[in-house]
């Protein structure tokens, strides 16, 4: 149990310091540890604790390692021993609960799994679902589906924690390319300042960069954005109408004569 502990503040540490190789090295012993641990109703409460916070340190070093997989792979370790905690006491819980459960619902948005997204709430208290970790993506989650794009482009600078941060990067360009849809559809030309202040760029250099990547078929000229028209669906002229009539009468006396 010592040696879990020192290995734990072992981790805090090396997790602060964005120490990314040591912590995955101390969270792998750490693993290895829990393995000893008994399962069922007669595990050491000390003992689940100790692992939940493990876990909790691996998902914050996997978010800032950038790794998803493993963010998915520690979240679904940790979830029986949050439910393990639970069984032991309806108060009991852990240091960082929070600030994990924020990032997992981050995940699932970003994701736009949202039926997981609400599956996951329906789990929380009223006291977790209070706190600035949760309700931020419960906020964002909201505003997302009244297509409040330009409160969701605003967050970015109001995130609960840094670690968020990789989360929103991705979320932001999910809605960039919303706006830009729509965007494209409703004007045929704006000024470049106007489309950096819409979609939140930094500056000209960054939109141009989008425009690069991925909008291949707009314009840039000068201090404006040129959007090329959609390409039209199939008119009913370009049906060859007459051919198709002959095709089904010739099909037809075919079938007469076998039958």
């Amino acid at each position: 149990m010592a040696d879990a502990k020192a290995l734990i503040n072992d981790l805090s540490r090396q997790v602060q310091a964005n120490d990314i190789q040591s912590g995955k090295i101390t969270l792998t012993k750490l693993k290895i540890w829990m393995l000893e641990i008994p399962s069922g109703p007669g595990a050491p409460a000390e003992s689940i604790t100790l692992a939940a916070n493990a876990l909790e340190l691996g998902v914050l070093l996997s978010v800032a390692d950038d790794d998803l997989d493993a963010f998915a792979r520690n979240m679904s370790q940790l979830k029986p021993y949050y439910a393990a905690l639970s069984s032991i006491s309806k108060t009991a819980t852990t240091e960082r609960k929070c600030h994990v459960l924020g990032l997992n619902l981050m995940h699932l948005l970003v994701d736009n799994r949202l039926s997981e997204f609400h599956a996951e709430l329906e789990l929380l208290s009223e006291g977790e679902a209070s706190t600035p970790f949760v309700s931020f993506p419960i906020t964002l989650e909201r505003q997302l589906m009244v297509g409040s794009y330009d409160e969701v482009l605003n967050a970015s600078s109001n995130v609960p924690d840094p670690s968020y941060n990789f989360f929103m990067e991705n979320l932001l360009e999910t809605v960039r390319d919303s706006i830009a849809d729509c965007v494209e559809v409703s004007y045929k030309s704006m000024k470049l300042s106007d489309a950096v202040t819409m979609m939140k760029f930094e500056s000209t250099a960054e939109l141009q960069e989008y425009v690069q990547e991925k909008r291949e078929d707009w314009i840039v000229e000068g201090g404006s954005l040129t959007f090329q028209p959609p390409l039209m669906g199939s008119k009913a002229v370009d049906i060859p109408s007459m051919n198709l009539i002959s095709q089904s009468l010739s099909y037809a006396t075919e079938l007469e004569r076998i039958v």
